[in-house]
């Protein structure tokens, strides 16, 4: 996993009394650190929160800035972000899922171990998540920290002719997202059922990660600003995040939420993946998180070529709106590949931070994660000491924390 954490339970004649994650990473003050920065600072810092999803990062503190300003971007702006998104989506994904979680299933420790038992597969990850890297260094700039984005849109953009050259490379890389995804479905996922709430973005003609409303599994929907308001966070002594619950119970928020509050609006491929599963929708055995990221690569697959071909063209007289600053307050909202990231700034009229606040996924799911292995632990408390451990670190694995972003 990214970051370090440790989990501690107390267990007395097979009654579970307590099952607590614990973080153990040092607090970076990145909210500290942008206050009295210029607007135009912010993403720059916050993206820097994370190596592994600079971009989301990035973008969820842009759209807040945005909204504090009143801007509004081109819609070629937005495509391009949603492709930035999708992409990566599609590398945070290949990495966790094939090198981090799946070799719990298989109880192999040593992930060479893994790549040495299934080269074909190993082979075929990194080709999509080279594609995935290859594009984001195109339009961004650079893979880790990309360049050209900006509040407002882009600084440059590449052309349409160099875009394309690099979709030649697509119809092998969704053969190869499939082979994967094929892979992981295969697997003898445990049998385990929570019934939780799923939270996640939520458009009426998309399956949204970039833009829109915030909808829960019972069917709320409501602007990030309100869900922001109705979230309450609380920092438990001697750890570095802040955990969040919603009308007071914990929930879960990631790649199978999205599929299970937005399975209708996934692109056909991933859709027919995610029912050769057999799992029902909704489905509340969040060990099949690992799966739903699988099938969310070959839906941003398909997704970007489906935005690439609605573009057209890359106008490069457009990629850029102009910033007008003033004082005001905005929330973000995209969809990380751990679940919702959530941004909140407050402005002076010169653009200056006066409040900034930045709450993560993994500090979203935690309690989830807790309540999950609360009720898992019966199941393996009896295990002998090793395989014990490996059934909770599958769990806890598969939900795909990032204490760092936790830990901001």
């Amino acid at each position: 996993m990214e970051g370090h954490a440790g989990f501690v339970a107390h267990i007395l004649d097979g009654d579970v009394k307590k099952a607590k994650m614990e973080t153990h990473e040092g607090a970076r003050l990145i909210e500290g650190v942008v206050l009295g920065r210029d607007y135009f600072e912010v993403p720059m810092i916050t993206a820097r929160i994370c190596g592994i999803c600079p971009i989301v990062h990035f973008l969820s503190s842009t759209h807040a800035i945005e909204e504090a300003f009143g801007i509004k971007v081109s819609s070629q702006t937005f495509l391009i972000r949603k492709v930035m998104e999708h992409l990566q989506i599609i590398h945070s994904h290949a990495l966790h899922l094939f090198f981090l979680s799946l070799p719990d299933f298989f109880e192999i420790e040593n992930d060479l171990n893994f790549i040495k038992k299934y080269p074909k597969e190993t082979e075929a990850v990194i080709r999509v998540r080279q594609f995935a890297i290859d594009m984001v260094e195109l339009i961004g700039g650079r893979v880790v920290h990309p360049l050209t984005m900006e509040v407002g849109g882009f600084k440059k953009l590449p052309s349409i002719e160099e875009v394309n050259k690099l979709m030649q490379r697509f119809n092998s890389v969704i053969e190869d997202g499939i082979f994967v995804t094929e892979f992981a479905r295969k697997i003898n996922y445990p049998k385990f059922k929570r019934e939780t709430e799923f939270v996640s973005l939520y458009s009426q003609n998309d399956y949204e990660i970039l833009w829109g409303d915030i909808m829960t599994s019972h069917g709320k929907k409501m602007k990030p600003k309100e869900f922001y308001k109705m979230i309450k966070e609380h920092h438990q002594p001697f750890e570095k995040v802040k955990r969040t619950t919603y009308l007071g119970k914990p929930y879960f928020s990631g790649a199978l939420a999205r599929i299970n509050n937005n399975f209708d609006k996934l692109n056909p491929k991933a859709k027919k993946l995610w029912k050769e599963s057999k799992q029902e929708i909704p489905c509340y055995n969040t060990f099949y998180n690992v799966y739903a990221q699988a099938v969310e690569i070959i839906h941003s697959l398909e997704s970007i070529k489906s935005i690439f071909k609605q573009l057209g063209k890359i106008d490069q007289k457009i990629i850029k709106v102009k910033v007008v600053t003033r004082a005001g307050e905005g929330w973000g909202a995209v969809e990380a590949p751990r679940g919702i990231l959530l941004d909140y700034y407050k402005f002076d009229k010169n653009g200056k931070v006066l409040e900034a606040n930045i709450i993560s996924p993994t500090s979203q799911f935690l309690a989830n994660l807790e309540a999950d292995l609360f009720e898992y632990l019966p199941n393996v408390y009896k295990m002998p000491l090793k395989q014990r451990r490996s059934k909770i670190r599958t769990l806890v694995r598969a939900y795909d924390p990032c204490i760092s972003c936790a830990t901001h």
